[in-house]
C-alpha cells in the first residue's frame, strides 16, 4: 500500500512538467512560473487527503493549477495598484514596470509576435483567459475543461467562441499599428 508521501512524490514526477508549462502560459515568465508551480504543489500536499476522486486526478491538478494562476496574478497586479495609487515600496521599479516577456519555449525572432499575442491573451477575462489557454494550448477537450473549470460544455464553448473573437480583434488592430511602423 502507498503511503501519503509515496504518492504525493509519484503525482509530483508525474505532473510537474505539465503544471509548470501551464503555469508558464498564465505568467509568461519562469521565474513566476516556478514561484506558481511550487503553490500548486504545496496545496496538493496539504489537500491530497481529501482528493475524492470525482474526476481525474490530472483534471483536478489542472483546477488547482488555474485557481493558483489566478490568485498570483490578482496578487501580482493588486501590489502594482497600490504602488500607483499607494506609497512607495523599497522595490519601486518592480512595480512601476510592466513584467517582461520572458516565455523560455520561444525562438527569439518571434518573440515580439508571441509578446503580442501573450498580451492580448492576457487582457482577456479570467474564465475566456482560462478556456482558450487549457483549449488552445494545452490541448484539453471541452468536456475536460468543463470538468477543470466546473461549467458545462455549452459555457465552454461559448467562452472559447468569445475568447477567439476577442483575440482576433485586439490582433488586428496591434497588427495594424505594427505593420504602419514599418
Amino acid at each position: 500500500m502507498e503511503t501519503n508521501r509515496q504518492s504525493f512524490n509519484r503525482v509530483f514526477f508525474e505532473y510537474r512538467i505539465l503544471v509548470y508549462n501551464l503555469a508558464l502560459h498564465y505568467v509568461t515568465n519562469a521565474e513566476d512560473a516556478e514561484e506558481v508551480t511550487q503553490d500548486v504543489f504545496v496545496k496538493m500536499h496539504q489537500s491530497l487527503h481529501k482528493f475524492a476522486e470525482q474526476s481525474s486526478i490530472k483534471t483536478w491538478i489542472y483546477r488547482i493549477t488555474v485557481n493558483c494562476c489566478l490568485d498570483f496574478i490578482k496578487h501580482k497586479n493588486s501590489k502594482k495598484r497600490f504602488f500607483i495609487f499607494g506609497r512607495k515600496h523599497d522595490d519601486e521599479k518592480q512595480y512601476a514596470q510592466l513584467p517582461d516577456f520572458e516565455h523560455p519555449g520561444i525562438i527569439l525572432e518571434n518573440k515580439e509576435t508571441a509578446k503580442v499575442l501573450f498580451a492580448a491573451i492576457s487582457e482577456l477575462t479570467e474564465n475566456q483567459k482560462t478556456a482558450f489557454i487549457l483549449s488552445k494550448v494545452e490541448g484539453l477537450g471541452n468536456q475536460e475543461i468543463s470538468q477543470v473549470m466546473e461549467l458545462s460544455i455549452s459555457s465552454v464553448e461559448s467562452l472559447l467562441f468569445r475568447a477567439k473573437k476577442t483575440l482576433q480583434d485586439k490582433l488586428a488592430v496591434k497588427f495594424d499599428e505594427y505593420s504602419r511602423k514599418k
